[in-house]
């Protein structure tokens, strides 16, 4: 059985409830049944922000911009399966993800909240995130970034919408917290990760939010 090192896991949890507390809402969770879904919520966290918080490492530093956060089984509802199988065990080498999620803590948290609730192995279940990861373009904005910037969520969401001309109106969303951007997120259908429409789910109602540059220049 593979166990993840967890030398931050308090640290990780702290970090989460920090994130519920920043977006302003959460959506109902309700232990599930691997495969009982509707559709994939993807979730890019601005790295400037999901590294402020204590207990990341400096290899999150390393990795400026969106970082996969995850890829969650979600219902139309609003509330989503979690900790299906929480003591199935993990992929045996965590550490092949850490390109796009660079925090082995957070891989851990992944697998065993999330990743039990599809019916995928370990690895099929991290190489679905890499393809997802890769599917929506970010725009040239927020990678060439030097100073810290206002913007309103629609001029985020149009930035995002230019980029990535097969993800239909309201498949994107902005999260924000304290007016500052946290994630964007987009819906992704259940067979094929194919762009859809959201359901369920709010976005950020601020009417201008601080863009954190990623990197110090």
């Amino acid at each position: 059985m593979n166990t993840f090192a967890l030398p931050r896991c308090k640290l990780l949890l702290l970090f989460l409830a920090t994130l519920v507390a920043l977006t302003g809402f959460a959506h109902a969770q309700n232990k599930g049944e691997p495969g009982k879904f509707d559709f994939y919520l993807l979730n890019l966290s601005w790295s400037p922000e999901f590294c402020s918080i204590q207990g990341t490492g400096p290899e999150c530093a390393a990795h400026p911009g969106f970082i996969l956060h995850g890829l969650w089984p979600q219902n139309y509802d609003g509330t989503y399966p979690v900790s299906c199988e929480p003591t199935r065990p993990g992929p045996a080498h965590p550490e092949q993800n850490l390109d796009i999620t660079p925090d082995r803590s957070l891989l851990e948290h992944e697998w065993t909240k999330h990743g039990t609730c599809t019916t995928l192995a370990p690895d099929a279940f991290f190489a679905l995130e890499h393809t997802a990861f890769h599917s929506l373009a970010i725009p040239p904005l927020f990678s060439q970034l030097d100073h810290e910037i206002m913007m309103k969520p629609a001029e985020i969401l149009t930035e995002f919408s230019k980029a990535n001309p097969a993800f239909p109106p309201g498949s994107i969303l902005l999260s924000c917290g304290n007016n500052r951007l946290t994630a964007i997120e987009a819906c992704l259908s259940k067979d094929g990760l194919k762009p859809m429409r959201c359901q369920g789910l709010r976005d950020c109602r601020a009417q201008v939010v601080r863009i954190t540059p990623p990197t110090t220049k």
